[in-house]
């Protein structure tokens, strides 16, 4: 099967440069719903599903393959390789921004520039960094998730959007999660949440925008900081959206942002 089927690839939109979206973990491309279009007089859009989510094709689910997010960036790869991308602004979400990041390292010419929308390349402390996590901390969230999987999701989903004051944020994530099949979804927040790859930030060689949000549980402001110091060429925008989701909670300031910086 092709990458642009496995992963359920749609392109809309028209223009002489592509723009990418990939969504963040337990999400899919519907998150990008208030965003992409916005693009697509000016680009053609590329929205795909990673494998196991959305309409991605879950047979394809390869435990080995996606035991950390090289393989994630192998599929991303493989997609942009097969629409013959050259030059693409890539625009990736939470984990999704570290997969753009690794597969920009990969191939350098498949991106020309990439946007980090909350991203982190650590969720865990680690000595005077700061990523938001203690060890115990996600041993308990990886544990609650294998023993429970609705509970998790009603639990941390509106914890993870933020925005108390709409509580219909909170519940979109949830459906969200909830439709993920129990075992990727284990797996893949094992890799999301003990994943590294701040040694990888210095070998991102494309501009690139680092959007952070305020109050965000999932990667607070140090880490944003942080990724914005340690990518050579990089912009650090501070959103006035809160939580980890501004695509949903505040759509037209990231457009705004992506904006200003293509």
């Amino acid at each position: 099967m092709s990458a642009v089927a496995r992963n359920n690839v749609r392109v809309s939109g028209s223009g002489p440069r592509t723009m990418v979206f990939a969504h963040g973990y337990g999400c899919d491309q519907n998150m990008w719903r208030y965003v992409a279009p916005v693009f697509e007089a000016q680009f053609r859009t590329v929205l795909f599903d990673q494998v196991g989510a959305g309409g991605s094709d879950r047979a394809a689910y390869d435990p080995a393959k996606y035991a950390s997010l090289s393989g994630y960036a192998d599929d991303l790869i493989e997609i942009a390789e097969e629409l013959g991308l050259r030059d693409a602004v890539f625009v990736g979400h939470s984990v999704s921004a570290m997969i753009g990041a690794l597969a920009s390292i990969r191939k350098p010419a498949l991106f020309g520039c990439l946007i980090l929308v909350a991203p982190s390349p650590r969720y865990l402390d680690d000595g005077d960094y700061v990523g938001g996590f203690s060890a115990p901390q996600v041993d308990e969230l990886l544990d609650f998730l294998g023993k429970n999987h609705m509970g998790w999701a009603s639990a941390m989903a509106p914890a993870i959007m933020g925005n108390p004051d709409r509580p219909e944020l909170g519940d979109e994530l949830t459906d969200s999660f909830c439709r993920m099949d129990p075992r990727i979804a284990r797996d893949f927040a094992r890799v999301t949440f003990t994943s590294d790859n701040r040694a990888d930030l210095p070998d991102v060689r494309v501009p690139t925008l680092v959007l952070q949000c305020s109050d965000d549980v999932i990667a607070p402001t140090p880490v944003g900081e942080y990724v914005h110091r340690h990518v050579k060429d990089s912009t650090l925008v501070h959103l006035r959206a809160t939580g980890h989701c501004p695509n949903l909670s505040a759509p037209s300031e990231v457009i705004a942002a992506i904006r200003g910086f293509v």
